[in-house]
């Protein structure tokens, strides 16, 4: 942190900070790849991809191994005269399989065990030692659901579903760049009308400070009032105030580009941005028909709305299938093999001669089945809900689309209306002070003209960036703004 107060410190003492000219594509690729919005969401297309191999891990056969040794010792007993001596048995025992499901449904297990017993039996009045072995081998079992879970099952639902928020995220990710553009548009031609708002206050004050420095040769000479100088450094003091205010807002702007431009504030602190592009009004046709086309099919979050929906469905799929009874049908085989020790065992293994088999169907029913009538009944509830939701979303998009058309067409006809209004207040502020000049004219009305001309001037400047940024917003509505900006955007 000291490190940081450090790098601020030597930025402020700067006096002559750095300039870098920015184009408005410089500035977007920069918040690509420095935005901090955007690399926190572009964590979540991630996050969602992991999430959805895990759920591939349920088609994961699962293997296991054990082996186990066990003793067991009984003490003799005495029964109708005669001695009953103890008996002594150890066992070893082995166990392996495969087990597991497949995107169908089916579950597998296969499996072997074999074992091998040594001991004495209990006999009358003495013992009999003993020792054999036994086991099983490719002991397959299948189960083939044909009702509940045939159609889809929770790994498949899990998997359909994480497919689902994988896309959500994806597109939520496109939502945020558009907005992270957008805001860097809007944010760029801010700057642009600070500057040039800067450049309007400082005219208005060279031409106050012009006004006062005439009047007081005229004050000299005896053609002029000592008071109309003293409107006349009003004029100058107003004036020096709004460019003091404009020189703030210039900077209040160049930051907020810069919040947007990098994760690295103190490095850019010292920067001083001078964007390359200049205010310029474009015509462009409107067509709202074509507009809503666009946001119908571009909008990120309509399409998350799309597939909330499907989700929902995905979901109402799994809930019907859990209505059916189970009904399964199910199927053993394998091979036996017994001797007196291991070898003898695994040798009638290889000569598969002895075979087990067992085939069926199994069925289960809930006499009621009150859960899953309910889960399908709200299943569906929820999605005529949604769909309102949908249809509401859409509605309010092309709300939006037409308020935003509307502001870009206002907005280029003001531009060429405060360009005109521009150019008559420089016309009647030079005839008034060529009026003024021969003394037909009085300082407070030159002085008012000049008010006006600044008015003007900053009006046509400001319409001018209400424009470039009211086609920035008619995109981000329609969701076309990688479009308009040529980018493209890849999901990793």
């Amino acid at each position: 942190m000291s490190l940081a107060f450090a790098a601020l410190a030597a930025a402020q003492t700067n006096k002559i900070p750095a300039t870098r000219e920015m184009s408005l594509q410089d500035c977007i690729q920069e918040a690509l790849q420095h935005n901090l919005d955007m690399q926190i969401q572009r964590y979540n297309p991630q996050i969602s991809l992991y999430n959805l191999n895990i759920n591939y891990g349920g088609y994961d056969p699962t293997f296991s191994f054990s082996g186990l040794h066990s003793y067991s010792e009984s003490a003799g007993t005495f029964q109708n005269g005669q001695i009953i001596t103890g008996s002594k048995y150890n066992e070893d025992s082995f166990s392996s399989g495969f087990n597991g499901s497949t995107p169908w449904g089916m579950t597998y297990d296969l499996g072997g065990n074999v074992s091998s017993t040594k001991g004495d039996k209990s006999a009358v009045s003495n013992s009999v030692p003993f020792q054999n072995s036994s086991g099983q081998v490719g002991a397959l079992t299948l189960t083939q659901p044909l009702l509940n879970n045939f159609w889809i099952d929770k790994t498949r639902l899990n998997i359909r579903l994480a497919k689902n928020t994988l896309q959500s995220s994806e597109q939520a990710l496109r939502g945020q760049v558009i907005t992270s553009v957008t805001d860097v548009e809007n944010a760029y031609y801010e700057l642009i009308y600070a500057q040039e708002n800067v450049k309007v206050q400082q005219e208005a004050l060279d031409l106050a400070q012009t006004q006062l420095d005439q009047d007081k040769q005229r004050v000299q000479i005896g053609s002029l009032s000592p008071l109309d100088v003293q409107q006349d450094e009003a004029q100058v003091a107003t004036s020096r105030a709004n460019l003091i205010a404009a020189q703030n807002s210039l900077s209040i702007a160049e930051n907020a580009l810069k919040n947007l431009l990098t994760d690295d504030y103190v490095r850019w602190h010292g920067t001083e941005i001078q964007p390359t592009a200049t205010l310029t009004a474009i015509m462009q046709l409107f067509d709202l028909q074509d507009s809503w086309n666009k946001g119908m099919t571009e909008r990120p979050d309509l399409l998350q709305a799309r597939l909330d929906v499907a989700k929902q469905g995905i979901q109402l799929k799994y809930d019907n299938n859990q209505i059916y009874p189970t009904l399964d049908l199910v199927g053993t085989y394998g091979y036996n093999g017994a001797g007196r020790d291991f070898g003898d065992t695994f040798n009638q293994f290889n000569q598969a001669n002895q075979p087990f088999w067992s085939y069926g169907a199994q069925f289960s029913m809930p006499l009621s089945n009150v859960g899953a009538r309910n889960a399908q009944k709200a299943d569906k509830v929820t999605l005529k809900q949604l769909l309102l939701t949908l249809k509401q979303k859409e509605q309010t998009v092309m709300v939006s689309i037409d308020n935003a058309v509307k502001q870009a067409q206002s907005s280029y006809e003001s531009v060429e209306a405060t360009k005109q209004a521009r150019i008559y207040a420089e016309a009647a502020l030079d005839a008034e002070q060529k009026k003024y000049a021969v003394g037909k004219s009085t300082t407070f009305t030159v002085l008012q003209l000049q008010n006006n001309l600044t008015a003007a001037r900053s009006s046509e400047i400001r319409s001018l960036a209400d424009y470039n940024e009211a086609l920035a917003n008619l995109a981000a509505a329609e969701g076309t703004t990688l479009q308009r900006q040529n980018l493209d955007l890849e999901a990793k």
